[in-house]
């Protein structure tokens, strides 16, 4: 019996709202002061207090009122006529009773009939897109990931977190640890939000010098907290330390630490690092259109240095979520390059959220980079990979991770227990290609221990007699799997694989060699309408407006545009060419090294909902959200205009 998937969620959401949510008697009270105000009163309290959930309701405010200066209230979407779903609110343990001050939500609400007392919350899964090997929240929104660590054999995975609704809210840092990168265990959130501001993004380090004072091999969390002030945004760089390898923090009681020095509002997401010629930390803290360096000697008191940025790359908006390493260049230890991670949100070639980044060189006093100021350089090219960041204390190895969505649609995916994915760790190196200095971002080895079965699909050859062969995938498929192939396009114009499901719902992946560029077309991919309710940014609608879009933020860049979502990208491949030169053989003076028998290696996972492509050992990489109603289990080899070969054609079927 089919099910549609909105009805099977809501059936898993009510049965876990039944077992988790059953009325306990007279220990809860309420008492409505008024039609916006409710006061909760609870004798001794269970563990949580479980609140309904409507997204489309405004945010109520839901406080535990002890009486404290410290106490904050929470923006909670409070359901009003119909429950969607339900969030935990922590209640204090020990005492024997507990106030929950609850404003902006009417007397006659639908949630008051559905709060409920627990021990429990029920976190298994009720979402048929939760991806099946991806990192994810238990529940709740994920945004940004922050402070990523390595210590004592774990990866630490802090990320923006609302633990109180599936939209954006109640930045806190969310928490989980792994130690292989693939599996990982979900803690308490680590840091939460408090009377300074909401916990927006940052870093944190092992203190393995004990300059702070806190402890050799402290953990130290550096992030922004954000408030608005008479109508201004006001962000100031705080810090917090944790003697028990991560879990918890204690908030530094000097904070801030770092404050704008001219009032600027937008002024967030530090980076820490150390830089031995001067024996120094260092902070990257975004300032609107540049990014500021500070340094110290004992990660309290910091001295500004110098900024760099504005007027390199695309930046219609300003760099956020900074990230800066050394890299060596094609592997050559004697010449290493520093990388600057930026993000940009708007500012992308195919609208909405993205990461650039820009090479150069870095001598503990300013950043000079190698390209020309017109030079952009995307660290993905597709619509879904964004606040990038890396692990500290990895050594030489750098290893990143994004978060998997666009804001102009994070808040709309059709999903509601939890909201973001990360996108599977890569590693980053440095190559050049034609005179100028790139990064490769391939999926780490580590991914490997994710194949559970292999099946071999074989050698595939397509011409214009033959111009599509077909092969299935695993029977009982979950939606998991990894595809490699080796693709050589010969005489085609183009040369592609499709993933598709018996709904004829499909991802096409193709290598187009008159345009010279590799395409991922999502458009007909399978759940999209909700691309329709995609919010562009307010830049990119003035830009519109204007005209001013065309060659720069345009819709006509994409492939198959249908909405902001329903659309296809694509990356130039000449990123995966091999730098020529005359006499060296056939290809000397061919526009496309494919055209002279290149092998293009592509390496693709597919995920519930999404599909991470990579070229060429991540000389190419594309991460893009897909929603099919059914899994894929399909493929499908096609060329148009020639002759291609598709080599080594393999399926593996993942897995935790």
């Amino acid at each position: 019996m089919k099910i549609k998937f909105h009805q099977l969620t809501m059936a898993l959401a009510t049965a876990t709202a039944l077992v988790a949510c059953q009325p306990q008697g007279s220990n809860l009270r309420l008492e409505h002061q008024g039609d916006t105000l409710t006061i909760v009163h609870i004798t001794n309290p269970s563990k949580y207090l479980i609140l309904p959930i409507q997204e489309s309701c405004g945010e109520a405010k839901v406080k535990l009122d002890t009486g404290s200066p410290a106490d904050i209230a929470m923006d909670v979407r409070l359901a009003k006529d119909s429950v969607e779903y339900y969030v935990p609110f922590t209640l204090p343990q020990g005492v024997k009773e507990a106030t929950i001050k609850i404003s902006r939500m009417a007397s006659d609400a639908i949630c008051w009939d559905s709060i409920r007392l627990s021990d429990t919350f029920d976190t298994t899964n009720t979402d048929y897109y939760r991806p099946v090997y991806h990192h994810t929240p238990l529940y709740g929104w994920m945004n940004d990931a922050n402070g990523l660590v390595y210590k004592d054999g774990e990866y630490h995975l802090y990320f923006q977190y609302n633990p109180y609704g599936s939209k954006w809210g109640n930045m806190h840092w969310g928490h989980s640890v792994s130690r292989d990168l693939v599996h990982w265990d979900h803690l308490d959130p680590a840091i939460a939000r408090d009377p300074m501001g909401h916990i927006f993004s940052g870093s944190t380090i092992v203190d393995m010098r004990n300059s702070a004072g806190f402890g050799k091999n402290a953990i130290i969390a550096y992030y922004t907290s954000h408030s608005m002030r008479n109508g201004k945004q006001v962000q100031v760089q705080c810090m917090a330390y944790s003697k028990d390898n991560g879990r918890t923090f204690i908030k530094y009681k000097g904070n801030p630490v770092v404050t704008p020095f001219d009032g600027l509002e937008n002024f967030r997401d530090p980076k820490i690092f150390w830089y031995e010629p001067t024996k120094s930390w260092y902070m990257i803290v975004s300032a609107d259109k540049n990014m500021r360096f500070y340094q110290s000697k004992n990660l309290k008191k910091w001295t500004y240095v110098s900024q760099w940025g504005e007027g390199f790359g695309a930046q219609p908006n300003q760099f956020e979520c900074p990230d800066f390493f050394p890299l060596a260049v094609d592997g050559d230890p004697a010449n290493k390059k520093y990388v600057m991670i930026v993000n940009v949100n708007p500012g992308f070639v195919f609208g909405g959220s993205a990461t650039e980044y820009f090479v150069g060189e870095f001598d503990g006093k300013e950043f000079k980079c190698d390209s020309k100021p017109t030079t952009v350089k995307w660290l993905d090219w597709g619509k879904d990979h964004y606040a990038t960041v890396t692990f500290s204390n990895l050594g030489g190895r750098i290893v990143a991770v994004p978060w998997m969505s666009n804001w102009q649609y994070a808040n709309v995916t059709p999903i509601h227990q939890y909201r973001g994915a990360n996108a599977l760790p890569r590693e980053l190196k440095l190559f050049s290609n034609h005179g100028e200095t790139y990064v490769s971002a391939n999926v780490v080895e580590e991914a490997r221990a994710l194949r559970k079965e292999t099946k071999q699909l074989g050698n595939v050859a397509v011409d214009n007699a033959n111009p599509y062969v077909q092969r299935n995938l695993f029977e009982g498929s979950d939606g998991a799997f990894e595809l490699e192939a080796d693709v050589t396009p010969k005489e085609a114009d183009v040369v592609g694989i499709v993933l598709y499901n018996d709904k004829e719902e499909r991802t096409v992946l193709y290598l187009d060699l008159k345009k010279k560029r590799v395409v991922m077309d999502r458009s007909e991919s399978g759940l999209t309408d909700f691309g329709r309710l995609a919010e562009r940014h307010d830049i990119e609608k003035r830009a519109e407006a204007a005209g001013e879009m065309k060659g720069k933020l345009s819709q006509d860049l994409v492939v198959n545009y249908k909405n902001d979502f329903a659309l296809g990208t694509w990356a130039p491949l000449a990123l995966c060419d091999d730098d020529h030169s005359a006499g060296n053989g056939c290809c000397a003076e061919a526009p496309v090294a494919a055209q002279c028998g290149k092998t293009y290696h592509l390496d693709v996972f597919v995920d519930k909902c999404s599909v991470e492509l990579f070229v060429d050992g991540g000389r190419i990489a594309m991460t893009n959200l897909v929603f099919p109603t059914v899994p894929y289990n399909h493929v499908k080899v096609y060329a148009e205009g020639g002759k291609a070969e598709v080599k080594n054609l393999t399926a593996y079927r993942l897995g935790l």
